[in-house]
């Protein structure tokens, strides 16, 4: 059974960092498809980054040279760490896999079908 679990979100200052952390079950994170999504209310969810098996990596342009997704193997974690937050950051974000080891990029919240809880991540001005 899948199960994943977010932590690291909170409350920052704009300018700030927060490193989010998804603890995965029932997978290898490594060798398959992930992705950070992050939802406000009366939005529809939206990808913020996504890795795969191959290590290839995409971003939503607005998050691009300011968050990193990567892989903790040893704690078979899947990582984003954010740098330069700014108020429109804030957000509920999750941590989602569709179980096959290549993403085709850009990857959509539809295609995935095994989520986490979510974190909550607010940035003030």
């Amino acid at each position: 059974q899948v199960h994943l679990m977010e932590s690291g979100g909170g409350s920052v200052q704009a300018g700030g960092s927060l490193r989010l952390s998804c603890r995965v079950s029932g997978y290898t994170v490594s060798r398959v498809c992930m992705g950070w999504f992050r939802q406000v209310p009366g939005k529809e969810r939206e990808v913020v980054a996504g890795i795969d098996s191959l290590g290839r990596t995409n971003y939503t342009d607005s998050v691009k040279d300011r968050f990193t997704i990567s892989h903790d193997n040893t704690f078979n974690n899947l990582l984003l760490e954010m740098d330069s937050l700014k108020p429109e950051d804030t957000g509920m974000y999750y941590c989602a896999t569709n179980g096959r080891s290549i993403c085709w990029f850009p990857v959509r919240a539809s295609e995935f079908n095994t989520w986490g809880q979510g974190t909550q991540v607010t940035v003030s001005s």
